[in-house]
């Protein structure tokens, strides 16, 4: 089978060409981790609007996790195979034609179909985006720093959403949260073919074996447990699809251990910190998912802050995140990937912990502002390293595949964790004996209690890295 190269791998961009790559990559990158979150507080008024009932309301936000993340590991190997910059391109121009119709959507259908269609742009450009920083920036400090800021986008994006869409919703709109995507997809979809060059690409088959099984899968397991929070784990539904799930990435796995293009290259998995860091990028989005879920909720239903003030209550976490990538860079090469990693779990373990004591008459500071200054420090800390560990390494010809592994664990574990954490709560509400508001939060705080575990899971799987960051990843500022 031919590998044949078909581009010369980009030369180092320098300078204010360099900023440049880098804003058009890393606004992609928000734009598509900001819409898991940005609808979050206008949900009461797109259920006014559109007439959802109250299960299918949590629709609006699952359709769009759940086709990014199913798809992920098959735009990641498209990347690789079709031209990176390509799939960017072609992916945001879909996310900002979806966001669009979303906007103008007057149904509750045409609102879900327009974020099934967003969920496959994004599918199609986000292994992309970290792709590209890796072969684009290939100097070490320039790629540490890229990397570290990247992280900031994904991890801070979600709390950015929660802002946006506060403002936007409280000022003008639901629809504007949709239609604010519009100006910065086309802008990226017309800036990036004349400055970010094409990495190299090979000539070659795609994986179609694995790419079903490994969609198929992916996507059957996030609709099990997002099944499961409405209709319990004894539905047919949710046992068919958990099962199905299960079976078929097994069927994935032995695809990928035998053919020779694999749309998930197993030797991925062979660098200990690589595959450490895949396992976190799983776990820490689990705890990190309810936080913003019932926080969200908590603010407004059961303290009645208005949707503007509930978007502002995480502006603190927001900036400790992107303030921690400045400092990450700095730090990665004196102390390595593992102090950095135990020190930011234990901080989100410490915060999500704090989430537990909350009361009915708990107020913002300190019981909010605590766990968010905690969380913020903590995310910032261990989230940040685990991009340069996975991505500092591998070879350029699996970039979109390592890459689309890593965003899939992301967007697969803040689902599944938030589908799990939703059940948690709904089996507290149905059993316990308090009602009203007492017993609302008495689900959410058993929901926090099992996103620690979730978080102290980190620490563990933090203590195995190796102190040493790899050679080409370690050169200090």
């Amino acid at each position: 089978m031919s590998h044949q190269t078909l581009d010369r791998a980009p030369a180092p961009v320098r300078g204010r060409r360099s900023g440049l790559v880098l804003a058009i990559i890393l606004t992609c990158q928000l734009m598509l981790v900001l819409d898991a979150t940005v609808m979050n507080v206008a949900l009461p008024r797109i259920q006014s609007d559109l007439g959802f009932s109250a299960t299918g309301l949590s629709w609006v936000m699952t359709a769009y996790s759940l086709v990014f993340g199913g798809l992920l590991l098959l735009g990641g190997r498209a990347g690789d195979l079709f031209g990176r910059r390509r799939m960017f391109v072609a992916g945001t121009a879909l996310f900002t034609l979806a966001s669009l119709a979303g906007g103008l959507a007057d149904s509750a259908a045409l609102l879900i179909t327009a974020r099934v269609l967003q969920g496959v742009g994004a599918a199609m450009a986000g292994p992309s985006t970290l792709a590209l920083v890796t072969t684009t920036f290939t100097e070490p400090k320039a790629r540490v720093r890229a990397l570290a800021l990247f992280s900031a986008m994904s991890s801070g994006g979600f709390a950015i959403g929660l802002i946006v869409g506060g403002l936007l919703t409280e000022w003008i709109s639901w629809r504007a949260a949709l239609f604010i995507n519009v100006p910065f997809g086309v802008a990226i979809a017309l800036l990036a073919p004349r400055f970010v060059a094409e990495p190299e690409r090979r000539r070659a088959h795609l994986d179609l074996p694995g790419a079903i099984t490994g969609t198929l899968g992916v996507g059957a397991l996030v609709f099990a447990f997002t099944h499961a929070a409405s209709d319990g784990w004894g539905n047919p539904v949710t046992l068919g699809s958990l099962v199905g799930g299960l079976a078929l990435l097994a069927g994935f796995v032995a695809i990928e251990a035998r053919t020779a293009t694999p749309l998930v290259p197993l030797r991925l998995f062979a660098d200990r910190n690589r595959s450490a860091a895949y396992v976190n990028f799983f776990l820490g989005p689990m705890a990190m998912m309810s936080m913003f879920f019932f926080l969200t909720q908590f603010m407004q239903d059961i303290r009645h802050f208005a949707a503007l003030a509930t978007g502002f209550a995480f502006l603190p976490m927001a900036v400790l995140i992107f303030t921690m990538s400045r400092l990450v860079p700095r730090l990665l090469p004196r102390y390595g990937p593992k102090p950095l990693a135990v020190t930011g779990s234990i901080l989100m373990v410490t915060g999500v912990g704090w989430l537990t004591l909350l009361t009915t008459e708990s107020t913002y500071f300190p019981a909010l502002l605590g766990p968010l200054l905690l969380m913020g420090l903590g995310g910032g800390l261990s989230f940040a390293p685990l991009n340069v560990i996975v991505m500092a390494t591998v070879p350029n010809e699996d970039a979109g595949a390592a890459g689309g592994v890593l965003q899939t664990m992301q967007q697969v574990g803040s689902t599944l964790g938030l589908a799990v954490l939703v059940t948690v709560f709904g089996s507290v509400t149905r059993s316990a004996g308090t009602t009203g508001a007492q017993l609302t939060v008495d689900g959410m705080t058993a929901a926090f209690s099992t996103a620690a575990v979730f978080a102290a899971c980190t620490v563990l799987v933090a203590l195995t890295f190796r102190r040493q960051l790899p050679a080409t990843a370690s050169a200090r500022p």
